[in-house]
This record gives C-alpha cells, sequence and structure tokens, in this order.
C-alpha cells in the first residue's frame, strides 16, 4: 500500500555538515483583499488551512524549532492550529518583513540554519528547501555559510521585489517594486522572499536595518547588501514549479492554488499506478492510502483518512470520507459514504448513503437508494434497493427487500435490531426496534414487525385483504371545499 496527501522529505547527499535548522514563518498579514472574517492563512487549501501546509513542511525538514509570526486574527490563528508543535509571537506592529522575522528571534537558537517561510505560500516542496538549507550551511568554502534565496523568473513581475545581479552574474541586492527604478521594473527574476541562513548572521544584519523606503517598513530583503558587504556568498536557488512559491492575496488566488494543490496529488497518484479518468477532476482533502490497480472515476472526492485496497474501483460523482474499503470492492455513481469499512469484493451504490459507524463484511451488496448508519452487516449479505437501515446488526447471507427500514428512534433514545444469519425480509417491511429476526426466518412482504420474530419460521402482520363493491372514490365536483 502507498501513502498520498503528506509529501516526503528528500535526503540531500553533499560534502556539507549537517544542517540544524529553525524555521521562522511569517503570518501576520491581515489578507484584506480576502474580504473575510476568517484570517487568510486559516483559508483551506486541499481542506486544511493555508499556515497548516507550511508547518506540515517545516516538520519533515526536522526543524528544530517552529515559530510562527502572527498578527491579525491571531487568538483564532492560535486557536486553530493549537494542536501543532509551533512557538507563537506577535508582531504587534506590521512594520515590515524584517520587523518580523526581529519578533521571532530571541524565541531561535542564533546557531541553527534559519529558514524563513511565509504561511500563505502553501505549496513550496521540502525538497525546493532542502537545498536551500544545504547551501546556507557552513562549509569549508564558507565558514559563515552562505545566504541562500529563492527566486523565479515570471512573465509579469509587477508586484515583486527583483533581484539585482553584477556584470558577473551575482546577486548583489533586491529592489522592492515601490523603490524601484522604471529599469529595474523590466527585471523578470523576482524574489519569492524564501530564504535560508546562519542565524548569528541574520540577527546581526536584521539589527542594521532602517525603514527609509517607500514604505516606511524594515525590508528583510535589504539583507542581500548586508551578505555582500559582509563577503558571505548569495546564491539563488530557482523551484522546480512556479506553483511552489505563489501565494495567496483574493478568492481567485485561492481556487488556482486549490487547483494546483489537486494536480499535484492526482499526479503523485497516477505515478504509482492509481488510474484517474480525468486528474483535472479530483479532490483529494486529506490523506489517501491506494493498493494496486485502484480506479477513480471523475468527479471523486476524498475527505480524511481514506484507505483503498488493491483493484478498488470508484465510480463517477461519490465522496468518501474516512472510509477503509478492501480489495475488489466497487463504489458505484453518486455514492456517499464516510466513516465506513467494507470488507473485500462488496458492491455499494449507485446513490448508496453509507454512514458513520457501518461495518459491512466481504460480498455485502449495498444497492441504490440504500442508507445505513451504526450498522454491521456480515459476510453475503444483500441490501439493494430503497432501504434504511440504522442501529441494526445483520447476519450472514441476510436478503433485505426493497422498501424495509428498522425503526430505530422513539422520539428520545436509539435501538437496535438484530437480523439472524439467512434471515429473509419481504419488500416493505418495518422493523420496529429493539426487535430480533432468528435465523433462516421469513418475514412477509409489508409487515410492520414489533416482537421478536423465530428462527426458522414466516411471520408477517397484514390486515386482511378485502374489495368492497361499489365504492366510488370522492372527486373533485363531490367536495364542497
Amino acid at each position: 500500500m502507498v501513502a498520498y496527501g503528506i509529501s516526503s522529505g528528500v535526503h540531500v547527499g553533499g560534502v556539507r555538515r549537517a544542517v540544524a535548522c529553525s524555521v521562522v514563518i511569517l503570518a501576520a498579514g491581515q489578507g484584506t483583499r480576502m474580504r473575510s472574517d476568517l484570517p487568510k492563512v486559516l483559508h483551506l487549501v486541499g481542506g486544511k488551512p493555508l499556515l497548516a501546509h507550511v508547518v506540515d513542511t517545516a516538520t519533515q525538514l526536522g526543524a528544530a524549532r517552529v515559530c510562527v509570526v502572527y498578527g491579525h486574527g491571531g487568538d483564532r490563528v492560535r486557536a486553530a492550529l493549537s494542536h501543532l508543535p509551533i512557538t507563537w509571537v506577535e508582531q504587534a506592529e506590521q512594520l515590515g518583513t524584517g520587523h518580523a522575522v526581529a519578533q521571532a528571534l530571541p524565541h531561535l537558537p542564533h546557531n541553527d540554519t534559519m529558514l524563513v517561510l511565509y504561511g500563505d505560500v502553501p505549496l513550496i516542496r521540502p525538497d525546493t528547501l532542502h537545498a536551500l538549507l544545504s547551501a546556507a550551511a557552513p562549509s569549508d568554502d564558507a565558514p559563515q555559510g552562505s545566504l541562500a534565496l529563492l527566486t523565479a523568473h515570471v512573465p509579469d513581475p509587477s508586484g515583486y521585489g527583483r533581484i539585482l545581479r553584477d556584470d558577473q552574474d551575482r546577486v548583489v541586492g533586491i529592489v522592492e517594486d515601490k523603490d524601484a527604478t522604471r529599469t529595474q521594473r523590466s527585471i523578470r527574476e523576482i524574489n519569492t522572499g524564501i530564504l535560508a541562513v546562519q542565524g548569528a548572521s541574520l540577527a546581526r544584519w536584521i539589527a542594521q536595518l532602517n525603514p527609509r523606503n517607500a514604505q516606511g517598513e524594515y525590508y528583510l530583503t535589504d539583507i542581500v547588501e548586508r551578505a555582500v558587504l559582509d563577503g558571505v556568498p548569495v546564491q539563488a536557488f530557482q523551484p522546480n514549479a512556479i506553483t511552489e512559491i505563489l501565494g495567496v492575496n483574493h478568492r481567485a488566488q485561492l481556487a488556482e492554488l486549490e487547483r494546483a494543490y489537486q494536480l499535484r496529488q492526482a499526479h503523485d497518484l497516477m505515478i504509482v499506478g492509481v488510474t484517474l479518468r480525468d486528474p483535472a477532476r479530483f479532490d483529494l482533502r486529506g490523506t489517501l492510502t491506494v493498493g494496486r490497480d485502484v480506479e477513480i472515476d471523475l468527479d471523486v472526492l476524498l475527505e480524511g483518512n481514506v484507505h483503498l485496497g488493491h483493484r478498488v474501483r470508484i465510480g463517477p460523482y461519490c465522496c468518501l470520507k474516512n472510509v477503509t474499503l478492501a480489495a475488489d470492492t466497487e463504489v458505484r455513481a453518486h455514492s456517499v459514504l464516510e466513516g465506513v469499512t467494507a470488507g473485500e469484493a462488496c458492491i455499494l451504490g449507485p446513490f448508496a448513503r453509507v454512514r458513520p459507524g457501518t461495518k459491512l463484511g466481504a460480498r455485502v451488496h449495498v444497492g441504490n437508494f440504500v442508507e445505513l448508519k451504526q450498522t454491521q452487516v456480515d459476510e453475503g449479505s444483500k441490501i439493494n434497493h430503497l432501504s434504511y437501515v440504522g442501529d441494526a446488526q445483520i447476519g450472514r447471507d441476510v436478503n433485505i427487500g426493497a422498501g424495509t427500514i428498522t425503526c430505530n428512534y422513539d422520539g428520545h433514545h436509539k435501538h437496535r435490531t438484530v437480523l439472524g444469519d439467512r434471515a429473509f425480509i419481504g419488500s416493505n417491511t418495518a422493523l420496529v426496534a429493539p426487535v430480533e429476526v432468528g435465523a433462516d426466518a421469513t418475514i412477509g412482504a409489508g409487515s410492520t414487525i414489533t416482537r421478536s420474530a423465530p428462527p426458522e419460521a414466516l411471520t408477517l402482520s397484514r390486515a386482511p385483504q378485502e374489495t368492497r363493491p361499489g365504492w366510488k372514490r370522492v372527486t373533485k365536483k363531490d367536495s364542497t371545499v
């Protein structure tokens, strides 16, 4: 079985020493263009907050400490992500990226390599960051390490800081868009803001920053000039895909990142053998474990923790949440499954709704417009049409006819229905719980069963059929209304 939904770290070779890193995640922006009461970094991509993606990536790097600098909506952000291993630092005044990093430095060991990330840039990959960390680490050639920058070449650099290079193509500075000259604005290599550097150097350069610029802020990017003056090498790296460095400022960008994330998930699944009928119409909002030769049709949504065994097939327009399906099980079109465990070779749907607490044995059939909840169905049993079965224990090789329901709720409490092995429940039966039907029992169609039915016998409950000659149905002209 192969797990997806959590990126794996990449081991980077080379002669550099082992890298001990701490991570600063800047997440203090207000996100006013989102036009939302929810802090920007709590908006979701792939069913997970933007900031949680970044924290997970930092954790995969083996960071000694992850420090999140928060501001707008800080209480809500901390409450939503309280389960994550984070050191929280407030930036009470918004005085720029350099000022934000300065708030975190007292909480981090300065002998570490520092990695700066952003809470609204969720798709950065661990292998890209490993390259930065490796370059920033001290080496024989650079005892103070290097300043490693992540840059990118884009068709439209508007709004981004530009990378300045000398006549030998060495990085010598970064100029922000609002401070750039017309010539500098023509540069298409942009600063992503993501960087790695030795902690001691970062602390020294941060202390030297000043707000003499168009925005009156302390720019983190000004440390590049400080590094050049101190003789610290500045190295620029590029991501494998531009989506790694994309941030979120408004809802349209959030939607773009969602689709980029889903296409990444789809690509990774297909590489290991999963058949996706339309990769552009597939959504994974959690983790997925797959066996061999799994097939997933279009417009399928997977949430939470989903486990699909060998040769499982998911039909179109299905939603699965926290589901485990054993080998050779098929989920047919338009079915909704949540909190379900199914054995081998089950057939579910089309149009089935299987709710939490349901456990299905091997070769169980749950057909169209059937709803199950808190029910165990043993091997070989069939509920093929138009039925509701809740709070029930169904034995082996039971057949439940169309229109059958378990009346499990009395207005205050739920009650259980128990059907023995090989019981046959006729169509349109109401089983009023608590009630038990014995093994090999038969319930006649149209019955309302209020008392336990014995095994190996026919039980039925019907009014005698009669015909009344001359009776006429009321018509509209007979009505006085």
